[in-house]
C-alpha cells in the first residue's frame, strides 16, 4: 500500500513518539513537509542529519500541475491551511492513504486518512 507521511507524524516518528512501528508500504511526502522539516530555527546538525536520513528513504512529491489543482480546491472548499491543502493533494494525486495526526484532514471526502497511535 502506498501511504504519505502528513509532517506530524513525520516529527513524531523521528521523535520516538509513535506507539508501533510504521506499517510496510512504499512511502511519500510531499515538498511541503520536506520544507516543513528542514526550516525549524532551532534544527541542530544531528536533527538535520536525522531528517536527511529519513528523506533518503521516501519519496519526495513535488508541486506537479494535479497537486496544485487539487490544493487550490481543497483549500476552498474546506478551510484548510495551504501547506496541509497541499499534503492532502499530494496523497489524492497518488492514490495513497495519508498518515496524519490532524482531525481535519480525515474530514475531506476521498481521502484515506488514518492516525498512527502514539506512545503515552
Amino acid at each position: 500500500m502506498r501511504r504519505v507521511l502528513d509532517t506530524n507524524v513525520a516529527l513524531y516518528l523521528l521523535g520516538g513518539r509513535l506507539a508501533e512501528h510504521l506499517p510496510e508500504g512504499e512511502y511519500s511526502i510531499s515538498v511541503i513537509t520536506e520544507m516543513e522539516l528542514l526550516s525549524y530555527p532551532d534544527l541542530d546538525e544531528a536533527g538535520e542529519r536525522a531528517i536527511r536520513n529519513l528523506l533518503a528513504d521516501l519519496e519526495i512529491v513535488g508541486l506537479t500541475p494535479e497537486v496544485k489543482e487539487r490544493a487550490i480546491g481543497l483549500r476552498r472548499s474546506h478551510m484548510i491551511k495551504l501547506p496541509d491543502a497541499i499534503i492532502a493533494a499530494t496523497a489524492l494525486a497518488l492514490g495513497a492513504e495519508i498518515l496524519s495526526c490532524d482531525a481535519r484532514l480525515g474530514r475531506i471526502p476521498g481521502l484515506v486518512c488514518r492516525a498512527p497511535a502514539l506512545k503515552g
